[in-house]
């Protein structure tokens, strides 16, 4: 989801976890987004974050066409296994981690936040479906952080619209209000137990995972 910011070091690495990727049948909230091939869908998923590791969340990707190209057809044929499934239930809530994206602002922020003296830890999607909310979030460790507040709606099976309604930017003992703008949608081609692969109104992509903590304001 684009975002235009007024003004995140290297990302947390892709958890071992994910390189060999199995379903959990513990987390029952997720299976009904499970891709309905299982075998093709774990081998796409391994080549897809094989293929990412090492982009620095997108930042590499910009100045080598022929990677963007290789990694937006994997993103595709993990889409394409998760064609019919219905990913804007209960599944789509919780705290996602971005681990690769196409969305400039969020790379320009990623590439020039040592300029302000900062550096970038997460940056996150924060979704509740039942509270029709989403967060979308960039940490500045060890306390500071910019978020954008959105109110959405779903439009099963994949997408979600969503319109921006208020922005922060926080330090430790400071905050800045900033006003809300933009809209648009989103939809969620691919979503299983560990990752989320999505496309926007702008024709960005995003790679997520479910992230090990809950972020809250």
């Amino acid at each position: 989801m684009a975002m235009s910011f007024p003004f995140p070091s290297r990302p947390s690495a892709i958890p071992s976890s994910l390189r060999i990727l199995k379903s959990n049948p513990a987390l029952g909230c997720c299976a009904a987004a499970r891709s309905p091939s299982s075998g093709a869908s774990v081998g796409a998923k391994a080549d897809l974050l094989g293929l990412i590791a090492d982009q620095e969340r997108g930042l590499r990707t910009q100045s080598d066409p022929r990677k963007r190209a290789e990694i937006i057809a994997a993103v595709e044929a993990l889409g394409a296994l998760g064609r019919g499934q219905v990913t804007t239930g209960s599944s789509l809530s919780g705290t996602w981690r971005m681990l690769w994206t196409t969305e400039k602002e969020q790379l320009f922020i990623i590439k020039n936040a040592p300029l302000f003296g900062t550096r970038t830890g997460d940056v996150l999607q924060v979704i509740d479906v039942e509270k029709r909310s989403l967060n979308n979030v960039i940490t500045f460790p060890p306390s500071g952080v910019f978020f954008v507040r959105s109110s959405i709606e779903a439009a099963p099976p994949q997408r979600v619209n969503f319109r921006f309604t208020s922005a922060v930017l926080r330090g430790s003992n400071w905050e800045i209000p900033l006003p809300p703008f933009g809209q648009g949608w989103f939809e969620s081609i691919y979503l299983d137990d560990d990752i989320r692969v999505a496309k926007d109104i702008r024709g960005d992509y995003l790679v997520v995972d479910r992230a090990s903590y809950s972020w809250k304001e």
